[in-house]
């Protein structure tokens, strides 16, 4: 589950942690410049000035290191994506609604109040944060899915589901703020689901080409 990272303590601090703060300051720049799909474990590496086993000792994949970048290292994408595909490809929907807001859910939203607002507030961070909902989540399900329109479908989940965070828990808007994931999953699903399997009408997809 997300977890912010603790805040520095004061003193020197050991060995293995200066490693884990260089590689955390390589990767925000890595990601930055050249982007989550083109960026790599080694060249976050030769970076940071270690060598690429240091970077696994504590970020297993690239996915975990940009979920920490972000200041969200307890999210581990490749587990969501998982829940997320279990099951029939018709309630996939629901079930991504869920999973979601499951990560937040957990401290009662604080997480998500803690973060979101510090990664607006950083134009680095506030870039990454796209890639890291489309990159990282969203494009393992469209591959599976092998739909058409994967970059239309993922961003208009992106937009539909940032909407439900915010009212949720930035600026609660009831009933919604105090429903059960599995009831907002139950109304908010469906439109989900017609961004990632349904037909998109001849309008939606005049807007791809405009924004191609």
């Amino acid at each position: 589950m997300a977890h912010p990272d603790p805040a520095p303590r004061r003193g020197r601090r050991p060995a293995g942690q200066d490693a884990r703060a260089e590689i955390l300051a390589a990767a925000r720049d890595e990601f930055v410049e050249n982007g989550y799909q083109a960026a790599s474990l080694r060249a976050v590496a030769r970076r940071a000035g270690v060598d690429p086993g240091t970077v696994r000792h504590w970020f297993p994949d690239k996915a975990r290191l940009l979920t920490a970048t972000l200041g969200v290292a307890g999210i581990e994408p490749d587990k969501v994506v998982e829940r997320v595909s279990a099951g029939p490809v018709e309630s996939l929907g629901e079930r991504l609604v869920e999973a979601v807001i499951g990560i937040w859910d957990f401290d009662g939203g604080d997480t998500v109040r803690v973060v979101i607002p510090a990664v607006m507030s950083d134009a680095e961070l506030r870039g990454l944060l796209p890639q890291f909902i489309g990159a990282a989540i969203l494009a393992p399900v469209m591959r599976a899915l092998a739909v058409p329109d994967a970059p239309l479908r993922t961003a208009l989940v992106a937009s539909q589901m940032s909407g439900v965070l915010l009212t949720r828990y930035l600026i609660p808007v009831e009933p919604l703020a105090s429903l059960a994931p599995a009831e907002v999953a139950r109304h908010v699903g469906p439109t989900l689901q017609r961004y990632l399997t349904g037909t998109l009408s001849p309008t939606e997809g005049a807007a791809e080409g405009l924004a191609r």
